[in-house]
């Protein structure tokens, strides 16, 4: 498994006590599982297992038996493994969500998954957490103003706002970044206190929101904002340089409406 030898990359740094005896491997994970109480959406006891060739896909199968499958050796799923101890009432909640979708999906006899379940994946792979103080920081994020918030309000935004990645892909992407890596991003309002928290501390303060979020949301992929990853201060030594932000491959320019045409017509 390819991981940097110097460690983590620092989008992923919060992660890095999981690795303080090696690469954890399905028996450490599995330890680690158990002395935290972890369970999946049904409340079943979480065990990282190896793929089967059974008929149960894996939300279903880890929500019924609490069995995550987790492929030896590779790094996506370890990154998911890790994002299980990191938010584990927020992967249960998502588990337990999909299920639930899932059930009714074939209650109604319908074949397709929904933008519901869509979304879900979306964030659960490419997920990015913003917390912040300033909602109109995000707002700008939000408009593809990336120079205003990350080249002229940068000192700002570096004490109003912090960036967890959520989405294990995205954790895998970020051993080996390349131009364009890009997250699905969702606001979350925090405090000056909880800014002051440890960065080990940030995930576990706000599994419980992002929990009840999932538990009870209406979601589509269009509720998730873009984010160029290596645009956040501290991804990437390039974007401390304010051109690096000129870059349309990676940043670019929100959509303009043709005119007389409407949203949903985009």
């Amino acid at each position: 498994m390819n991981l940097p030898g110097a460690g983590l990359h620092p989008l992923s740094a919060f992660l890095q006590a999981w690795f303080a005896d090696g690469v954890p491997d399905l028996p450490r994970l599995n330890a680690m599982a158990r002395e935290r109480g972890l369970v999946t959406g049904k409340g079943a006891a979480l065990r990282f297992v190896e793929p089967s060739s059974g008929a149960q896909g894996y939300e279903e199968r880890a929500y019924l038996a609490g069995e995550v499958a987790t492929r030896p050796g590779n790094r996506h799923d370890l990154f998911n493994a890790l994002i299980w101890l990191a938010f584990p009432l927020s992967k249960a909640a998502l588990n337990r969500r999909h299920f639930a979708a899932l059930t009714d999906a074939r209650r109604q006899g319908r074949a397709e998954r929904g933008a519901l379940r869509d979304a879900l994946t979306q964030f659960d792979e490419c997920g990015v957490v913003v917390a912040g103080s300033s909602p109109e920081l995000w707002q700008g994020l939000c408009a593809h103003r990336w120079r205003e918030v990350f080249v002229e309000r940068r000192a700002e935004l570096m004490r109003s706002t912090r960036f967890l990645v959520f989405g294990h892909a995205s954790h895998d992407a970020l051993a080996a970044p390349f131009v364009g890596l890009c997250g699905k991003a969702l606001f979350v309002e925090v405090d000056a206190a909880w800014l002051e928290l440890p960065e080990t501390a940030a995930p576990a303060s706000l599994d419980r929101r992002l929990a009840n979020l999932f538990d009870s949301g209406s979601f589509s992929p269009h509720d998730w904002r873009p984010l160029p990853l290596l645009g956040i201060p501290g991804a990437t030594t390039e974007n401390q340089h304010a051109d690096y932000y000129d870059d349309t491959r990676q940043f670019r320019p929100a959509r303009t409406m043709r005119p007389g045409s409407s949203p949903g017509n985009r």
